[in-house]
């Protein structure tokens, strides 16, 4: 048996007229295939048609609205946590103003009572230092008089010892007095 050509005809199907075909023409090109090609292709067309139309869209159409759905509920969600979260930053706003304020009035109450104690204790310090001023300058005063007092006594003492060294002789305390009262005229 020869080896079969390209134009060979399938084992079994030689007497088929269908399957021979004219040598150099590619089969789907073959007018006499239009026809059940044509019919063919109506037939499957059909069928695709029929199982997109009735299964095939409708669960993608299913999925799609299901998508839309999730999608418009989460941007809904989305929008009103959007508000609480504003809702929440205007009331923490709020608040914390109202903390500041309130810090504020204490800071300034408790300034103006710490100022007012500060102001109570100066006036006792200022009443109690001029007090004891007062008692130093009595005491100054009177021991200045009574120094005053005995200045007189220790400067005639002196002038007599002074005198006494340097003649050898008692003071008089006649002229003693004349001359402290002398003294006492000029000052």
């Amino acid at each position: 048996m020869a080896a079969p050509g390209p134009n060979a005809v399938i084992a079994g199907a030689e007497n088929s007229p269908d399957l021979v075909h004219p040598p150099g023409v590619f089969p789907p090109f073959d007018a006499h295939n239009f026809v059940p090609q044509i019919v063919w292709l109506v037939i499957i067309f059909g069928a695709l048609y029929w199982l997109m139309s009735h299964i095939a869209l409708p669960r993608v159409r299913s999925i799609l609205e299901a998508r839309q759905a999730r999608i418009g509920g989460d941007l809904a969600e989305a929008a009103r946590m959007q508000e609480q979260a504003t809702a929440a930053s205007a009331a923490y706003d709020a608040t914390l103003n109202d903390a500041k304020t309130r810090a504020q009035a204490l800071a300034q109450e408790t300034h103006d009572k710490l100022r007012t104690e500060m102001e109570a204790k100066r006036h006792a310090l200022d009443a109690d230092l001029n007090r004891k001023l007062a008692a130093a300058e009595d005491q100054i005063a009177e021991t200045k008089t009574r120094a005053m007092a005995n200045v007189e006594g220790i400067a005639r003492e002196a002038a007599s010892v002074i005198i006494e060294h340097l003649t050898g002789k008692p003071a008089n305390p006649d002229s003693l007095n004349a001359a402290f009262a002398a003294a006492a005229k000029s000052n």
